[in-house]
């Protein structure tokens, strides 16, 4: 076994070796400590514990040389060798994912090309212009389908009672019947007949029509202060009833005034939307 000189100076044992044979049992230590002995079998013994053992090699010292150390060692080794694994799979799936998004087949590239192709029609169909067209034509055909193809283009004069009665229930159902009750001596009267004249011609498929209020049957307080009225039919319905308009036209309007004013009731439909 090593002794204890053995383990502080981190050598082997099998770097000494000795003899019994020609040792001189009175070796009284006269010679100096890292000195030679000689023997009669001719080996030298080295005891000096920083000289080169045979075969001109020298083992460094190692704290790590028990069972411990050596379990140390392998679990170290095995965690190394573990990283070495994932940073190489980590490498890999980056070098497929680089390849996989610079490289693509032909149906992927076809349907790429498709889908541009769909892309810049859809942006051709979102246009402005192309939904103000559309929004037009639409309009129109939604008016044939209700019967606003029919024609008036101009103001129909109502003289009797009965008169106002067939121009409202004798109509079709899907046209719109507007009706201005007026007194001759009002200028706002007359204002508003000449804005009516105007409109009928720009809304053909719109009834016009007016009548006076003493025709109509109405009372004086409701000409005092009632006048000018318009009144609102479709489908034997009265759907607007806008009296004494001057509170919202004021006393001087024109017929884009009134125009304005029908649009916003939902009375009529811009004809800018279906001209």
């Amino acid at each position: 076994m090593a002794t204890l000189e053995d383990k502080l100076l981190g050598e082997k044992l099998e770097y000494y070796c000795s003899s019994s044979e020609g040792e001189d049992n009175g070796d009284d230590g006269d010679d100096e400590k890292g000195a030679s002995k000689s023997s009669s079998s001719g080996l030298t013994i080295n005891t000096d514990p920083n000289a080169t053992p045979a075969g001109g090699f020298k083992q460094r010292g190692s704290t790590n040389t028990g069972p411990k150390g050596v379990v140390k060692d392998w679990q170290r080794f095995k965690q190394l060798e573990a990283e070495r694994r994932d940073e190489t799979e980590r490498q890999r799936l980056a070098l497929a994912k680089k390849l996989s998004m610079t490289t693509s087949t032909a149906a992927e590239d076809e349907e790429r090309k498709r889908q541009e192709e769909l892309d810049a029609e859809m942006d051709e169909l979102m246009s402005e212009d192309f939904l103000q067209q559309y929004q037009k034509q639409r309009m129109a055909e939604m008016l044939r389908q209700t019967g606003h193809n029919q024609q008036f283009g101009k103001v129909q004069q109502l003289t009797t009672h009965e008169e106002f009665l067939a121009c409202v229930e004798q109509e079709n159902k899907h046209t719109t019947v507007i009706i201005h009750i007026y007194e001759r001596n009002l200028s706002a009267c007359t204002t508003l007949n000449n804005c009516l004249d105007s409109l009928a011609g720009d809304y053909p498929s719109i009834k016009f029509a007016k009548i006076c209020s003493s025709v109509a049957g109405m009372s004086r307080d409701f000409r005092t202060k009632g006048l000018p009225a318009l009144l609102v039919y479709k489908a034997q319905a009265l759907i607007g009833n806008f009296v004494r308009l001057t509170d919202d036209l004021s006393d001087d309007f024109f017929a884009s005034d009134v125009e304005s004013f029908l649009i916003e009731h939902g009375i009529i439909v811009d004809r800018a939307l279906y001209n």
